[in-house]
Formats: structure tokens, C-alpha cells, sequence
């Protein structure tokens, strides 16, 4: 490709390169983690753009550089609105733009939406798989949209024992949606709902959290266990008092304590930071052990951009499509 040139990767596209890359995804997650904590990464935090103090809508720069492997840099920009589902379209919207190394020229456009989404899936189910202490047979999911439905994928994937979905959600239609989509997708699971995240807590002792909740709502650890996981994948739903109570796991302890989180609040209020116990990537080398004796585990990632960008390597490497757009850039000016 000529070095004016820009690669532009559609959605069809990138979910072909992903399709049943389940395992590979896990993998390009897990040693992303692994080259943060070894120090191979820049992570500058993320930008938030919003709209107003009412204004639900935001978009998200997320810049980063992962060393490891092949080299790769770049910035995922996601917007998420949550009122276009009452028009019947995707709530969040991304593209993720590679520069090259040499140059600092763009060279790649992709839509970025389903890697947004398995990333954050991959490091759940990684985190279940490191952190939870038995293979389950249910898993309960708080909230039905796109990321817990990609959630139940990599956790089926890690965990084939699992047979029970438990569904709450506080919109009837989008339960119902979500349960006709299992059913579908796949067939040897079966679906239950129930109303209250305490129902949820006692359903199940792994349970995902990914809603649209801007603040804590589940102000109770009712029903969680000594052998419960929480994947709280939209950070903001367990208020302090839960998360005092809980042993907790984080993906980058800087970037997951801001903008108000749960995590985040927890520390305004106690002037430290001590609720936070330590990193995924601790764990995973060996560092910490993965649970605490007595607590439930609660996984909280800010979801950090250099695991877009190991997915985009594994899109790169796994698929020649896309459509080449000569002369983006300007002929050279030099002369």
C-alpha cells in the first residue's frame, strides 16, 4: 500500500477476521495485560468529551501504544448515546485509527464497534477464568445489551460446564430480546429472569454487570457469596458501601479511579485507596493470589485502549479485506 494511502476495514469485515477467534482473543488480551505491567506500553488516560451536566451522551479518546510483539499505535474513538435504542439503532458507535510508526502517518481505519466489544468480553471472561474459583453452571447478567451478550459468548467459551443464564434487566422488552438471542445463538443454554440484582446475586456466583447506569444503583451486596465473582464491566453500578465489602481486582488502579466510578467514589469518600487490592496482571504472573478468603472477587476494568489495539493486530493478521483509499494523504510538500 502506498505510503498516501489509507487501509479502511469495515464491521462485516473485522467480525469475519474475529469469528470464532474466541480463544486467540483471550490470548492477545491476556499478554496485552501482561506487556503493561512489564512497562512495553504508553496509556495516556482516556478523554472524555461530554455534552452538558444532563447530556447522557459521550465520546471517548482512547490513545495507546503496545510494544509488544509487533509494535502497534493508535486511538479509538467511541461515542456512546444511550437514547438511540429508543430509534432502534446501536447504542455505541467506534473506529479505530493505526498510525504507522515510521512516519506518525494514519494508515488504517476500523470500524471498531465489535472490537470494543469482544475486547471488553475477552477480558471478562479471562478474569472469570483467573479469579473465579470453580467452573459454573449458571452465570447471572445484569443488564441485556450488546457487551453482556458478548460476555456470554467468551464465557460459554471458558467455561463449557455452564448451562443457566439468569437475565435482569429493568426493561422487560430488552430481557425478552436478549433471551430470544441465546436461544438462537445458543441452543443448549437456558434462560431465566428475575427482577432484583439481590435475585441475580443468588442465581448465580458469577455474575457480569454491564448497563448504562451513570450511577450506583445496587447499594446492597445481598445474596453475593465468599465464592461470588462480579464482572462489573460498567463500573459505576455497586455503591461504596458494596465495594468496601469486596475484595477488589482492577485492570490499571490510575485509570480505573476517575471519573466516578464506583472505585473512584469509594476513594473520594475514605481519602484512599486501600479498597483497591490490585491488578488482573498481578495475578496472572503470579504476584497476589486470586481471591481474598471470605470476600466476593469483583473485577472492575476501565478497559484500557492497548487491548483495541491487540485486537486490531489480530484483524490485520488474520484478514487481508478492506478497501484501500489512494492519495488520503498529500503527495509529499517537502520540495
Amino acid at each position: 500500500m502506498k505510503e498516501t494511502s489509507l487501509l479502511v476495514i469495515g464491521f462485516n469485515e473485522v467480525a469475519d477476521a474475529l469469528a470464532g477467534l474466541e480463544t486467540e482473543t483471550i490470548d492477545a488480551v491476556r499478554n496485552a495485560y501482561l506487556a503493561h505491567r512489564a512497562g512495553k506500553t504508553s496509556l495516556p488516560h482516556s478523554v472524555f468529551l461530554h455534552f452538558g451536566e444532563k447530556n447522557p451522551n459521550r465520546i471517548i479518546g482512547l490513545p495507546a501504544y503496545l510494544a509488544n510483539q509487533a509494535p502497534i499505535a493508535g486511538l479509538k474513538w467511541i461515542a456512546s448515546f444511550p437514547m438511540n435504542t429508543d430509534r432502534g439503532i446501536d447504542r455505541a458507535s467506534a473506529v479505530l485509527v493505526l498510525n504507522s510508526l515510521e512516519t506518525g502517518h494514519p494508515v488504517a481505519l476500523l470500524e471498531s464497534s465489535i472490537i470494543s466489544s469482544r475486547r471488553t468480553a475477552a477480558s471478562a471472561a479471562l478474569a472469570a477464568r483467573t479469579l473465579h474459583s470453580q467452573s459454573p453452571s449458571a452465570v447471572s447478567l445484569i443488564g441485556c445489551g450488546l457487551i453482556n451478550f458478548e460476555v456470554l459468548r467468551f464465557i460459554r467459551h471458558v467455561f463449557p460446564s455452564l448451562r443457566d443464564v439468569v437475565l435482569c434487566d429493568v426493561d422487560p422488552q430488552a430481557t425478552k430480546r436478549f433471551a430470544a438471542r441465546i436461544y438462537e445463538d445458543f441452543a443448549d443454554l437456558k434462560c431465566s429472569t428475575v427482577s432484583t440484582s439481590e435475585e441475580a446475586f443468588r442465581s448465580a456466583n458469577l455474575i457480569s454487570i454491564a448497563t448504562i447506569a451513570p450511577t450506583p444503583h445496587i447499594e446492597s451486596s445481598a445474596g453475593l457469596s465468599a465464592d461470588s465473582t462480579v464482572l462489573h464491566l460498567s463500573l459505576r453500578d455497586l455503591a461504596p458501601q458494596v465495594i468496601r465489602k469486596t475484595d477488589n481486582i482492577v485492570d490499571d488502579v490510575d485509570h480505573v479511579l476517575r471519573e466516578r466510578t464506583s472505585l473512584h467514589l469509594t476513594e473520594l469518600e475514605d481519602g484512599n485507596r486501600k479498597s483497591v487490592r490490585g491488578t488482573l496482571a498481578d495475578v496472572l504472573c503470579g504476584e497476589m493470589p486470586p481471591r481474598i478468603e471470605g470476600r466476593p472477587c469483583v473485577f472492575s476494568p476501565f478497559g484500557l485502549g492497548i487491548l483495541d489495539l491487540a485486537l486490531a493486530r489480530l484483524v490485520l493478521r488474520k484478514s487481508d479485506a478492506g478497501t484501500e483509499i489512494k492519495h488520503f494523504l498529500p503527495d509529499s510538500r517537502s520540495d
